[in-house]
């Protein structure tokens, strides 16, 4: 297993092809470094003392220790120890952990490539599995580059006017695949080892040069990462907090004629099989939202309740309703979370498969009411968050008193303190981070009418009216 150290290192040597504030630079770049540091934790963590029973498990291919966001999920115990992980890292940091990407990717790939081979006697599953030993054995960061820029809506990949639109095969060799594209909102892809690529939606038997899954690292030729920063505002020495430290780069990633090998290509025009690999990452991902949405709710609900505390209103009828609010779309999310693993399904391939009903709903329930929980949080806060004076002021040597008079509210707080909560609140509501996992509270692992869709052609609703026929004294066939 790596440490950052290590981790930073391999990124300062890859080829610079980020593109941030009209530059090009390199993996190395202060913002880059900076937006990684929840990665680093993933690393540095495996080894404390109490993070490392989340961080670390078994190989079940080499049986040596491994980082858990490189593992394949063998058993329920796996399904529950990721999302445990993913809300205790979320915690830590305040937001999105960002390494479940690969961790999700590369168990949808498990399944897909080995239901491949059973139905089309292909290899794709002995070559992932190599890829696989690869991953885990040099502890490398996948980031998930599945969303099609997707063109007109009204019309499917092969249908666009500019093929483009979807990502694509434009030359077949014995050696590999040339790909021509773009694949939208991935998360930290430019600080991550490898871009891990499949298809968006479900194909049709013409769309076959779209139904292509492959592994290249971050920094092959042609491949160009559009990037846009998310960043806390900047504090004042002295008056740092750990939230300040979260940080995030998003990534149009482009693929322009790029080459892909052969050894990296895990499914090349078996369209049935696309689409299923693009619903099962999504399974996956929304069974880690059912941790990491948790996690952030719990950063919500414990801001909301200190700005109460501080404001001397946390024993108002008004507030406790809103804080059960809170807790009760923290828990039921996690819960759902729960079910998912323990209802999951052993795979072919080994893998175990969380519950697609309990992942859907958990994950639809924390996007519907994601914006609840800013509101409540900026209810209670009022409007200070969004006028707060920031750091030079509350230290500048005139008016610096002043901020720390008219910021405090009730007497057993110190000045400071009330600040430094303030500020928090300011940070989630206000600052860049706060609104990119806003709307990632909505969108992240598919927009909410996916999660309908996979509710809805899962459930058994026939069962349900059958009931109610029995029910109601009426005859069924």
């Amino acid at each position: 297993m790596r440490t950052s150290k290590e981790y930073l290192e391999k990124l300062a040597k890859m080829r610079p092809n980020i593109y941030l504030d009209g530059e090009c630079i390199g993996r190395d770049h202060p913002k880059v470094v900076a937006a990684s540091k929840s990665i680093q934790k993933t690393f540095d963590l495996a080894n404390d003392d109490h993070y490392g029973k989340w961080l670390t498990t078994t190989s079940h291919i080499s049986g040596k220790p491994i980082n858990r966001f490189c593992h394949i999920h063998q058993s329920v115990d796996d399904l529950l120890m990721k999302q445990e992980m993913t809300r205790v890292l979320c915690n830590l940091v305040g937001g999105c952990i960002q390494r479940c990407m690969g961790t999700d990717s590369m168990n949808g790939l498990s399944v897909a490539t080995k239901n491949a081979d059973l139905k089309y006697g292909t290899n794709y599953h002995e070559r992932w599995l190599k890829y696989l030993e690869y991953f885990q054995e040099n502890d490398l960061v996948g980031a998930a580059s599945q969303t099609d820029a997707k063109g007109d809506r009204s019309k499917r990949p092969a249908e666009q006017d500019d093929p483009d639109m979807y990502l694509r095969v434009v030359e077949r060799r014995e050696d590999g695949v040339v790909v021509r594209g773009a694949k939208l909102h991935n998360t930290m892809a430019p600080y991550c080892d490898e871009l891990l690529v499949f298809p968006t939606r479900m194909l049709g038997k013409n769309e076959k040069d779209y139904a292509i899954a492959f592994a290249v690292p971050a920094d092959t030729e042609g491949v160009y990462l559009i990037a846009r920063q998310a960043f806390s505002p900047t504090r004042e020495p002295g008056m740092e907090a750990p939230y300040t430290e979260l940080a995030d780069i998003e990534s149009m990633t482009v693929f322009d004629n790029v080459f892909v090998p052969n050894e990296r290509i895990f499914l090349n025009g078996e369209t049935d099989i696309g689409g299923q690999l693009a619903l099962l990452f999504a399974l996956f991902h929304r069974h880690s939202y059912c941790g990491c949405k948790p996690g952030i709710g719990d950063v919500m609900l414990g801001t909301t309740a200190l700005l109460a505390d501080y404001n001397g209103v946390e024993k108002t009828g008004h507030t406790q309703e809103k804080l059960a609010d809170v807790i009760s779309v923290v828990e039921l999310v996690y819960a759902a979370g729960i079910a998912a693993s323990v209802k999951s399904t052993k795979a072919p391939s080994g893998t175990q498969v969380p519950n697609v009903i309990y992942c859907n709903v958990g994950r639809r329930h924390a996007g519907h009411n994601v914006y609840h929980e800013y509101d409540i949080l900026c209810d209670i806060a009022g409007g200070l968050p969004g006028t707060l004076p920031m750091t030079k002021e509350y230290n500048n040597p005139v008016i610096g008193d002043f901020v720390r008079k008219y910021t405090k509210r009730r007497t057993g707080v110190s000045e400071e303190d009330h600040y430094r909560a303030y500020h928090l609140a300011s940070d989630i509501l206000t600052g860049e981070v706060g609104a990119v996992l806003l709307v990632a509270g909505v969108h992240g692992g598919g927009s909410p009418i996916m999660e309908d869709i996979a509710i809805m052609s899962t459930y058994d609703i026939k069962a349900k009216k059958n009931l109610a026929k029995f029910l109601a004294g009426i005859k069924q066939d």
